[in-house]
């Protein structure tokens, strides 16, 4: 435990991380964010100063002359501090398939493992495992923050198994409850709009004090909606304000479009609803623009798109309005790192292939890793339309990550922080995770209470 300082006599290592009101991680390299300059800055052997659930201040030295009563102090001397990761797009509940679906297609996919195949074979606590197993997994790998697009709500029992999940695993969930038909167990549109309705009016008693907030997910937006089905469902999003709306939208030969301008047949695209519209592979040109316009977002999830062929042709165009996400976690990697690593170079091998196909040698690299990382962690916050996550500064939510740069083989030598995290480092090298102020992760070891 030599990172952490303990300041009061016996006091157990536990009451440091867990139950102090004011945290000072010290002496790190922090990769903080600078509203004045719009951009990342890096501070070193600084420290951050938790109070609750938020970041009270940013420091450039490594203790402040000034700290509230019975702080605790951490000391990440020679660590590196970052925002957590930002994942939006997943479905947490698939974890169980882990290894079995590694070589699948797509086509395969929804025969074989998506939510229309599943609805009759997972019991409420197969989804609680499964989900809390996957949760589990994402903060390990320095996931803080995670829109899951609920496809497990088969049943009034499956939903609150989700979601209860979510609630106790400590993450920062955006759980969306997935509208859908799932006829071989005749939980109506109807029934599923009824157990929403009951969990929207009962969330605060049901959330208590985790972060986790309450969403819809819906596929059916277009080219041919039920009307009557998706008005609805607008009007469900607007009474409620729900904290994101969320689709797949695919498009071109895979015929599942939910495009920005369908959805805006609904009155809710320039509302006051964050959308956030999953791949987005063959969005076109008009709903890009339409996307910039109303300020929403799109998750691209790199390995997904390779994996299961619908690749990401337009995407490379619309990283100014675009975050990362998983989507199937159990066919390929779950951490966002990976995903941020794989789009970097994807997207610098697409522009390089611009220049090459012209018989010119690329001179500059086309995409940094500072993008990269950006994509991985503030843009999900703009997403979500909140600012106050991915990032390092004053009153942003405490969601944080130290990675162990003094001990890792594979950052020995670093010198740029950001360049370390987003080539180098592995999810082994994630010490220490916090999540709205509170240690999920500790000594390289996922806290929980059983």
């Amino acid at each position: 435990m030599r990172h952490c300082a303990i300041l009061f006599g016996a006091l157990r290592i536990s009451d440091i991380f867990v139950n102090a009101a004011s945290t000072l991680l010290s002496g790190g390299t922090i990769i903080a964010w600078d509203d004045s300059a719009y951009y990342l800055k890096i501070i070193r052997n600084g420290s951050v100063l938790v109070t609750d659930d938020y970041i009270a201040s940013v420091n450039t030295s490594p203790r402040p002359s000034e700290l509230p009563l019975g702080t605790k102090v951490i000391d990440i001397a020679n660590q590196i501090l970052t925002p957590g990761f930002i994942d939006t797009h997943r479905h947490g509940w698939q974890t169980v398939f882990k290894t079995i679906g590694s070589n699948t297609s797509l086509t395969e996919y929804f025969s074989r493992y998506g939510e229309f195949f599943a609805a009759d074979k997972f019991t409420a606590d197969d989804v609680y495992i499964s989900q809390l197993a996957g949760l589990y997994e994402a903060m390990n790998g320095g996931v803080t923050t995670l829109l899951d697009h609920a496809s497990h709500t088969w049943s009034a029992s499956t939903s609150y198994a989700g979601f209860n999940a979510s609630i106790e695993s400590g993450a920062r969930v955006f759980w969306a409850f997935a509208f859908h038909n799932t006829t071989s167990l005749n939980y109506t549109i109807s029934d599923q709009i009824s157990t929403f309705r009951e969990m929207a009016e009962n969330k605060e008693a049901l959330v208590r004090d985790s972060p986790t907030e309450l969403g819809v997910a819906y596929d059916a937006w277009g080219p041919n909606p039920n009307l009557n089905e998706a008005r609805g469902i607008a009007e469900l999003i607007k009474e409620f304000n729900v904290s994101v709306m969320t689709t797949h939208s695919l498009a071109g030969p895979w015929g599942i479009s939910n495009l920005p301008s369908e959805v805006q047949h609904f009155g809710i695209l320039n509302g006051t609803v964050p959308i956030v519209f999953s791949h987005s592979s063959f969005i076109t040109a008009d709903d890009l623009q339409l996307l910039r316009s109303t300020n929403q977002y799109i998750s691209i999830t790199a390995e997904s798109e390779m994996q299961y062929g619908h690749g990401h042709p337009h995407s490379y165009e619309v990283q100014d309005q675009a975050a990362l996400g998983i989507d199937t976690h159990f066919t390929y990697s779950s951490d966002i790192l990976t995903q941020a690593r794989i789009w970097l170079q994807s997207a610098r091998l697409y522009y390089y292939n611009q220049v090459l196909d012209n018989w010119h040698v690329p001179t500059y690299s086309p995409m940094t890793v500072n993008q990269a990382f950006l994509l991985a962690t503030r843009s999900g916050g703009l997403a979500l339309r909140r600012p106050d996550l991915g990032v390092i500064k004053r009153g942003a939510k405490a969601d944080l990550v130290v990675w162990d740069a003094e001990n890792s083989p594979s950052m020995l030598g670093w010198e740029d922080p950001v360049a370390a995290i987003i080539l180098h480092a592995n999810v082994g090298d994630v010490l220490h995770v916090m999540i709205d102020g509170k240690i999920v992760k500790r000594d390289g070891k996922i806290v929980s209470n059983d």
